[in-house]
């Protein structure tokens, strides 16, 4: 069977590698001239690290990424522990790593054979019937496929062929992110994850690239009307300003920051469908999620696996039958993470009126990542089709 797969990101490549692994023919469509990832860092957790570790990307994980460990906490503002951040799962089999994004995304396209995937590719009209479905381009040219997977992001151009598109939700701040080299900051660790919590605002830093390069992400708060773009440029002096009064550690890494970019923070109210026949919405066309628990893609890397994992028994007639199991199996898990963080920007930001409850939130944060990091997806999906 051909599955077509719509988008050449992280969502898209993964579901590829997951795909083929259960011996399906695949594509992959980008409309973009090259594969390429904006933005900076991305933490991968335990939940898609092990899936990575079965498609036999360890290694490259390993070695493009950079292990996060013990040491790394929650703090208030001034640096004062709040609680440990959880670095692996329950067993301590698979960890948090800090990758690149561009380097998850070739580490991904690289595992796949020559010519899965056609850039240039923009997809303009979508068709389908009992037989089959058919995509169309901007060049004029089609396809057929048995399925069609919409990776194509937060505004997928497939989604209203779905459902109605969802309407943006602002969260009423902006993300600041870069890259800082560690050697520019010696007393800087390079083997943990580090989160400030304040009023209104946050910090964060991790390594990624073995620890050579510092990811740092600030988070403030702005007026309603800022794009969603990734490669807005910002200010570093403002940057700089907003975190004066914070750890000292702050500011050592701050000071190195001559260019910084900004996005503002949006997510979408869970969708009423994910599929309709042999269509199926995939990762951010899914279930666009902010920043706060750093599992954008890691949910996305799990609807690959769960994808795969459904339509490795279906036969060509029963496609939409099988992607409607993939719906059922994703949609409550993603919509609770989807709230989680919600939720847990709040925490973040400190919009509690009684910090002793929002600390204490923190330090029990272990329950939620352990259920977070400790679930098998493709394990999940044997056993809902084992019923």
């Amino acid at each position: 069977m051909h599955i077509a797969i719509v988008g050449g990101g992280i969502g898209g490549l993964c579901a590829a590698n997951a795909l083929l692994r259960s011996g399906f023919d695949v594509t992959v469509h980008e409309q973009a001239a090259t594969l390429r990832e904006v933005g900076a860092g991305v933490l991968v957790t335990p939940n898609s690290i092990r899936h990575l570790h079965r498609m036999g990307l360890a290694d490259a994980v390993e070695t493009l990424g950079a292990r996060i460990g013990a040491g790394s906490r929650y703090c208030h503002a001034d640096g004062t522990p709040v609680g440990d951040i959880p670095t692996s799962d329950s067993a301590g089999e698979f960890g948090v790593y800090g990758m690149h994004r561009a380097d998850l995304l070739e580490t991904l396209a690289a595992s796949l054979p020559d010519g899965t995937v056609a850039t240039g590719r923009r997809c303009v009209g979508f068709s389908q019937d009992a037989g089959g479905a058919r995509m169309l381009f901007a060049d004029g040219t089609s396809i057929d496929a048995d399925a069609v997977v919409a990776a194509d992001g937060i505004r997928s151009g497939l989604q209203h062929h779905v459902v109605q598109p969802a309407a943006p939700v602002y969260s009423g701040h902006v993300a600041y992110r870069g890259l800082v080299p560690s050697e520019a900051v010696p007393e800087w660790p390079t083997d943990v994850q580090l989160v400030w919590m304040g009023d209104r605002q946050h910090f964060m830093v991790y390594p990624v690239r073995g620890g050579r390069l510092l990811n740092y992400v600030g988070f403030l708060p702005h007026p309603a009307g800022v794009d969603e773009s990734w490669s807005g440029q910002g200010d570093p002096d403002e940057l700089r300003a907003a975190f004066e009064s914070w750890d000292p550690l702050i500011g050592k890494l701050l000071v190195h920051v001559d260019t910084t970019y900004w996005w503002g923070l949006y997510d979408r109210e869970p969708l009423a469908s994910w599929t309709r026949g042999r269509l199926a919405l995939l990762g951010d066309a899914a279930h666009p999620m902010l920043p706060h628990l750093g599992q954008g893609a890691n949910q996305t890397m799990e609807d690959g696996v769960a994808l795969a994992s459904v339509l490795r028994e279906a036969a060509p007639d029963r496609i939409p039958d099988a992607l409607a199991a993939y719906e059922a199996l994703r949609k409550p898990r993603t919509t609770i993470v989807q709230n989680g963080a919600r939720a847990n920007g709040r925490r973040y930001d400190s919009a509690y009126t009684d910090l002793a409850q929002r600390d204490a939130e923190i330090a029990d944060a272990a329950v939620f990542r352990a259920w977070l990091y400790d679930h098998d997806v493709e394990q999940d999906a044997r056993e809902v089709l084992a019923r």
